[in-house]
């Protein structure tokens, strides 16, 4: 694509400017070119704005600023764009600008993080915006041809028409002269009663590439003259490299160079990736593992277990007085629940390809966070802004490990040391799972008091663990708290707890371990979710009550919660004889701005061998972009909610995590896989997430209905450590 000047940036600019772009977004759409200039794409046909490019034979380009891992966002902003542009589906297909294009250009494509379910809700209204602007362009364009009003002219299946004469174009005629034209000031979007496209269970477009092999992904670039790379990294976070003898693997097949990585690891190149791993397992490495190495499981669940008796809280949420009410409390229920430290397992592991001179660096790598990752290769290479590029790729997995950019660093600090060779630097498994950043570990301390008519009158949570924000982004951190650790628990935004007590207090003793914590897809309210509505279910037990109704009677202030609640209740048969054998469980929450809520069937054998029949579950995100879409995406979630369940969790040990392949950090097989019905409801008026949000009720589900199975309460996940498994 055609560019002009590039602002040159220097590197601490452009990283703390990056970094402050968590909050809202105003885009101009206009392009930053004067005059009757076009911008082209690398075929050469015109750029309408820089959302649409439209080729010749009526080919619609839609450039995609957000990252595709299979969430299928790729597609949902193609029809959020497409929709507005009125062009013909069939002929579309999808590109990434890049991030330092979009440095160079003012920031045109706004946000290339994806993460915390807003690929679509954070930049719909935007990409529509792009949209429609391209298409009154393309009309205007039409007109000015015609010399007619270009109110006279409509657009449908990227045809223009001008009904009063009859006549008709292409969106490719008219491009060209589209291109030159200036961008509308005001543009109106649809009203969603009018969208065509959007709402369709369209087909994906990045599905074909991947039947067929043909999609790329950053493991399979190939450079010319390309060398590979393997990495050590100190096994113990905080620890650093001691020493390595690299005369012991100088002779090795296809050994290049052995070099540091910082002050923590350790590198081979070489000819092909496997010779660098062999020749990196061979060599003697000597680390300085520090105090760290001294921690374990037992030490952290120690720590934390105390920060649940003492010691300061941040209050997440509060109303009332709740040590009176439970001092008055006729009945009190207490229990303890903990939460252990997961991987993100991605199935690709961590890699990225860097080709560095000392006038230029250029990165290809799969990541969700893109001008991150540019933020990387500057601070690494050293090099400004306009001498730097990171060409995104689609991502082997991401669940949030891809939003941090480390491997990034590394492959960009390996580079240096073979200017003007492309260097692709790819972790090994055991690697990829030693230097995860995990799914936080927490434990929670609930109390409940009831009055004489076994009302609910007090709820007292406090949770003690770890706050991803106070590791990876402390700025976003309000007077110290992390407004995270309450999602599903909070009183208002986008995360809010779902029932009224009438004294409430929900706390966090904040306790960070040396394991670096990370956004885990689903993050926060995958526990949560848990805490509560597992306690949900304890209470109910204790009041005699049954849990739906329950629920119900606290949920009158909260009807979203209440209406998928119920869908789920219907849809389950909840209130009707089961089949022989079969119990049921559910839960809800509200979190990345969704309603959702979750009910299972399950049988057990012998106390210890669960079979998961169904999953009933209903989501209100506002709208629905492609139905087809987000019943794979409720479906795939449950994946990773019952693999967590079952088999998810980290083992701390001398320090370090034990579990560093899938012989012990399992995932769930197709056989152990319940049958899902998804319901939809959007109710409009607002944009929630996807992806993230029914994960969270996946565990809580099932683990209430063992207890009706069986009368046995599970505080303590994943599973396989109270030694029960799938039937």
């Amino acid at each position: 694509m055609n560019q002009h000047v590039t602002p040159r940036l220097n590197r601490r600019s452009f990283v703390i400017g990056s970094a402050a772009l968590g909050g809202g977004l105003a885009l101009g759409l206009d392009i930053p070119f004067g005059g009757p200039q076009i911008v082209r794409a690398a075929d050469g046909s015109p750029e309408v704005n820089a959302w649409v490019v439209i080729r010749p034979d009526d080919t619609v380009v839609i450039r995609v600023a957000r990252s595709e891992m299979g969430q299928g966002t790729l597609t949902g902003l193609a029809q959020l764009v497409a929709e507005e542009l009125a062009c013909d589906w069939s002929k579309v297909t999808t590109e990434y600008p890049t991030p330092g294009q979009n440095v160079a250009r003012k920031r045109v494509w706004g946000d290339f993080s994806t993460g915390g379910s807003r690929g679509i809700r954070s930049s719909q209204d935007y990409v529509r915006k792009g949209g429609a602007a391209a298409r009154m362009m393309l009309i205007q364009a039409a007109a000015d041809q015609w010399k007619v009003p270009a109110a006279e002219c409509s657009a449908a299946n990227s045809v223009i028409t001008h009904k009063a004469s009859g006549k008709t174009t292409t969106y490719g005629k008219v491009a060209e002269a589209a291109a030159k034209l200036t961008p509308p000031a005001d543009v109106k979007l649809k009203d969603p009663k009018d969208w065509t496209l959007i709402g369709k269970g369209v087909k994906r477009l990045d599905t074909a590439d991947k039947v067929t092999g043909a999609m790329i992904y950053g493991a399979d670039i190939k450079l010319p003259n390309m060398l590979n790379a393997a990495i050590k990294d100190c096994p113990v976070t905080g620890g650093k490299l001691k020493s390595y003898d690299a005369t012991k693997i100088a002779g090795m097949k296809g050994v290049k160079k052995v070099v540091p990585v910082g002050a923590t690891a350790v590198a081979v190149i070489a000819d092909t990736w496997w010779h660098a791993k062999t020749a990196l397992d061979a060599l003697p490495i000597v680390w300085d593992e520090g105090e760290n190495a001294k921690v374990s499981s037992a030490s952290i669940g120690k720590w934390l277990a105390e920060g649940l008796e003492s010691g300061p809280a941040f209050v997440g949420n509060e109303n009332g007085d709740v040590k009176a009410a439970l001092g008055n409390a006729v009945k009190k229920v207490e229990a303890v629940y903990n939460y252990p430290y997961q991987n993100h397992a991605t199935m690709e592991p961590m890699n990225a390809t860097a080709l560095y001179t000392s006038d230029r660096c250029e990165v290809w790598c799969g990541t969700q966070n893109g001008e991150a990752a540019f933020a990387a290769v500057l601070e690494a290479s050293g090099l400004p802004a306009d001498k730097c590029e990171v060409h995104k790729l689609i991502l082997g997995g991401g669940f949030g490990r891809r939003g941090q950019t480390d491997y990034v660093r590394q492959a960009v600090l390996i580079a240096k040391e073979m200017p003007g060779t492309p260097v692709k630097l790819i972790w090994s498994r055991e690697e990829d799972m030693t230097h995860g950043r995990y799914h936080p570990i927490t434990q929670c301390k609930m109390t409940g008091g009831f009055d004489a008519d076994n009302n609910l009158t007090a709820l007292h949570m406090r949770i003690s663990g770890q706050s991803i924000l106070f590791s990876l982004r402390p700025d976003a951190l309000v007077n110290g708290k992390d407004p995270a650790t309450f999602q599903g628990l909070a009183p208002s935004g986008e995360a809010t707890i779902g029932y009224s007590v009438p004294n409430l207090l929900i706390e966090h003793a904040m306790r960070n371990p040396h394991i670096n914590p990370g956004f885990w897809r689903g993050v926060n309210v995958n526990q949560n979710a848990i805490y509560l509505e597992c306690f949900m279910d304890e209470l109910a037990d204790a009041a005699g009550q049954d849990p739906l109704e329950f629920r119900r009677k606290l949920m009158a202030d909260h009807p979203k919660h209440l209406a998928v609640l119920n869908a789920v209740a219907e849809k389950i048969g909840w209130g009707t004889p089961a089949p022989e054998g079969v119990h049921r469980g559910l839960a809800q929450l509200h979190g990345y701005g969704s309603y959702v809520a979750g009910a299972a069937e399950i049988s057990v054998i012998d106390g210890s061998k669960i079979k998961v029949h169904r999953i009933v579950a209903s989501t209100d995100p506002g709208y629905v972009v492609n139905p087809a879409q987000v019943e794979r995406q409720i479906a795939g979630s449950f994946v990773y909610g019952l693999s967590a369940l079952f088999y998810g969790g980290c083992t701390v040990k001398d320090g370090r995590i034990v579990e560093t392949n899938f012989d012990s950090y399992n995932s769930m097989r197709i056989a152990e896989m319940p049958k899902v019905e998804s319901i939809m409801i959007p109710s409009g008026g607002f944009w929630g997430g996807v992806g993230e949000p029914t994960i969270g009720v996946a565990a809580p589900a099932v683990l209430n209905a063992y207890f009706a199975a069986t009368g046995k309460r599970i505080r303590s996940v994943p599973l396989r450590d109270q030694n029960i498994t799938f039937a």
